[in-house]
């Protein structure tokens, strides 16, 4: 408890400096800011799109020479299921099985498609359900039964709307999105897309409450994964809260950091 007083003690000072500086009054911060969550999001699925090549297909329709098809469409789609989201955060737009489902069906507009199993037929850029069972990685633990997803959804569902708009501090709202995320992504209720899809739901609720999104960076896929497993194992959502409060640190600081940095150069002609 202590080290978890002490990291939100920092944060807190983190999120004072980085409104102070004003960043999100700085042009097109958001936008750019909208493009990192992108792009780490979709990193963390395989996509190898840098920042840079991310922004000059988002701004100039330029594809990164050698890079697969798959990886600019996922890019595209989680952009858009991002502006999405953003636009139902202003409205306040409750969390239901409707809402995410079609979070997913944006998130997996171009890359999903329809699959005949022993269960049925659904459809996987339309935000259906999967109709089958899935594993997580090799060797892995199956996730729930696929019969037991649309009342598991539901059922979270309700809980995060009935603590939606509970949360008395930052810190709150935070753990409420970061539960809201390792919730979902253990029901698992896709048969892909599920990481995207619980990170924006993170996201999303993170919107509501106009806090910092908090990212995930591409380079710590390995402890974001074993978080999410021992937080699994352990029936507890701590693991996984540390994580995301160290990420969201994490965020903070490389922005302040960034700003800091581009505010000092260009003080000297160069000939």
């Amino acid at each position: 408890m202590k080290e978890q007083n002490e990291i939100w003690s920092i944060i807190e000072a983190e999120t004072e400096l980085y409104n102070k500086l004003g960043l999100k009054e700085s042009t097109d911060y958001e936008k750019f800011y909208l493009y990192s969550l992108v792009t780490h999001s979709t990193a963390i699925e395989g996509s190898t799109l840098t920042d840079i090549e991310t922004q000059l297909l988002f701004d100039e329709g330029i594809t990164a020479k050698g890079k697969p098809l798959v990886h600019h469409l996922m890019n595209e789609d989680l952009k858009n299921a991002y502006l999405f989201a953003s636009l139902k955060a202003k409205e306040k737009t409750p969390v239901s099985v409707e809402f995410l489902k079609e979070l997913n069906a944006l998130v997996m507009k171009s890359t999903g498609g329809v699959t005949n199993v022993a269960g049925g037929v659904f459809d996987s850029s339309k935000g259906d359900f999967r109709l089958c069972g899935v594993a997580a990685g090799y060797g892995g633990k199956s996730y729930m039964n696929c019969l037991k997803v649309p009342e598991k959804v539901s059922e979270l569902c309700g809980e995060l709307n009935s603590r939606l708009d509970k949360g008395e501090t930052s810190r709150d709202c935070y753990n409420l999105s970061f539960d809201a995320h390792l919730n979902l992504v253990t029901v698992h209720p896709w048969i892909d897309g599920n990481g995207r899809t619980s990170r924006l739901l993170m996201n999303y609720i993170q919107f509501c409450h106009q806090l910092i999104p908090a990212k995930v960076y591409r380079e710590d896929k390995s402890e974001y994964i074993a978080a999410l497993i021992e937080s699994r194992e352990r029936e507890n959502s701590l693991p996984f809260r540390n994580f995301m409060a160290r990420q969201l640190l994490k965020t903070l600081k490389e922005e302040t950091t960034n700003y800091r940095r581009s505010q000092n150069k260009g003080t000297a002609f160069m000939f």
